[in-house]
């Protein structure tokens, strides 16, 4: 996409990543977000208890709060390969918050509250104040359903907790020494007002529309009902939570639809594959460092017809674009970020290197990147750590371990990454897109 084109793309991008994040307070509305973009667009669903399909065609599978969908429809006919190589896009679904313990109820000083355990490395003061809501999985009893067992997904956005703040008159050191939160005794949330605790198990059912006795097991997680928005005084930046990372999963899934529907003449499989679990370490029957990505990658191969052989030839040839957010440099702490690499906000996606591999970024992998900015006629920034100070990771290392394929991670300028609310670039989100839609058809 030529760069003066990204101008008509920046407000239908914007519009639709807010939709995509209002739509997705957990990884499992993420998924099922991302899947409807998909489906909407032509792609098949299948389950994994299901054969891999033979038919070239654009396919989508789940697993949990995981995603992978691909597509061989451009390579119907005698140039088919069973050993062409695949083009992968990379993200994750998940976002650090506060998820419900299994036996949550309790009460004290005449408060109802309710048990969680703080997800990923949550900035935990972000969460104080806020209107929350609740979102994810049940498991009920079906006797329908495979096992006995079905899953349903539920939200509510009423607001119907808050963790509260202790006030400035009872902590009188605060401001000179700073907030100090215990998770277990700082940030439970109340619900309500009684003497005796009240019953989470019997409000999720009644929200499900499950008998209590039914619901044998949950997936529940806060969320912000803050909407994502437009901020700025000319609305250059996107304001909600998730941004770290539903902002690449969003991007990844318009790439795909761009790639399907113009396919370039280079013969590779594109693919995107949404992880859960990132923020917790990934090991997981979903995470990336789970079988999701190499089992379907053998199930494509071998649908087509292909050996093991053929597989190792593919991943030989396949190349993998991590991509999770990445840290502009702030304003007020600009002392924090590697004074050679500043990250610009609108200033075009980023390059994310670590010469001690906690990023999978190499030469050949960042040419690769480097390639697909110039396609699609996009910036390309660097971002580098202080050498003083740690660097974080993502999934681009184990990714890259589990196929042996060509790796590079990348991401888009962020502020308050791990916060409840953060905040990205209007413009660099149809940037991002644009990239990656490269990056899956190149030139």
């Amino acid at each position: 996409m030529p760069a003066a084109d990204l101008t008509t793309q920046v407000t239908e991008v914007a519009d639709g990543l807010c939709t995509y994040l209002d739509a997705s307070p957990s990884p499992f509305h993420a998924v099922d977000s991302a899947a409807a973009l998909l489906t909407a667009e032509g792609f098949t669903e299948v389950a994994e208890t299901d054969p891999a399909p033979s038919t070239p065609g654009s396919y989508v599978v789940r697993r949990g709060g995981s995603l992978l969908a691909w597509s061989t429809a451009h390579l119907d006919g005698p140039g088919r390969a069973a050993h062409t190589p695949f083009r992968i896009v990379g993200a994750h679904t998940d976002s650090p918050n506060l998820r419900v313990k299994p036996r949550p109820d309790w009460a004290r000083a005449g408060w109802q509250m309710l048990g969680v355990e703080v997800y990923g490395g949550a900035l935990t003061n972000s969460w104080l104040d806020r209107d929350l809501g609740l979102s994810g999985r049940v498991a009920v009893r079906d006797t329908d359903s495979p096992g006995g067992v079905g899953h349903r997904l539920f939200r509510t956005d009423d607001p119907v907790l808050r963790v509260s703040q202790l006030a400035i008159h009872l902590d009188r050191n605060v401001r000179s020494e700073g907030l100090q939160l215990n998770d277990q005794q700082h940030l439970a949330p109340h619900w309500g007002l009684g003497a005796g605790p009240r019953s989470f198990r019997g409000w999720l059912a009644e929200l499900v529309d499950a008998d209590p006795d039914d619901l044998l097991a949950y997936d529940a997680m806060t969320h912000d009902l803050t909407p994502a928005r437009r901020i700025g005084a000319d609305g250059e930046l996107i304001a909600s939570g998730r941004l770290d990372n539903l902002a690449t999963s969003y991007a990844a899934v318009r790439a795909l639809l761009h790639a399907v529907s113009e396919p370039s003449g280079a013969p590779a499989v594109p693919m995107v594959v949404l992880f859960d679990h990132e923020e917790v370490g990934s090991t997981s029957e979903r995470g990336a460092q789970s079988t999701f990505l190499p089992a379907w990658l053998e199930r494509i191969v071998l649908a087509a017809g292909g050996t093991r052989e053929d597989l190792w030839r593919s991943l030989a040839g396949t190349v993998v674009a991590s991509g999770d957010m990445s840290h502009a440099t702030h304003p007020n702490y600009a002392d924090r970020h590697e004074p050679e690499h500043p990250i610009v906000m609108n200033g075009g996606p980023v390059l994310k290197v670590n010469n001690n591999l906690r990023y999978a970024t190499d030469s050949l992998g960042a040419a690769a990147f480097a390639l697909a900015c110039e396609q699609a006629g996009v910036p390309m920034q660097t971002f580098v750590t202080r050498s003083d100070l740690p660097c974080g990771s993502t999934v681009g290392p184990m990714t890259s371990a589990l196929t042996g394929a060509t790796t590079v991670d990348f991401g888009a300028p962020v502020l308050s990454m791990h916060s409840a609310r953060e905040i990205c670039g209007t413009l660099d989100q149809a940037g991002y897109a644009a990239a990656l839609a490269a990056f899956l058809a190149p030139a």
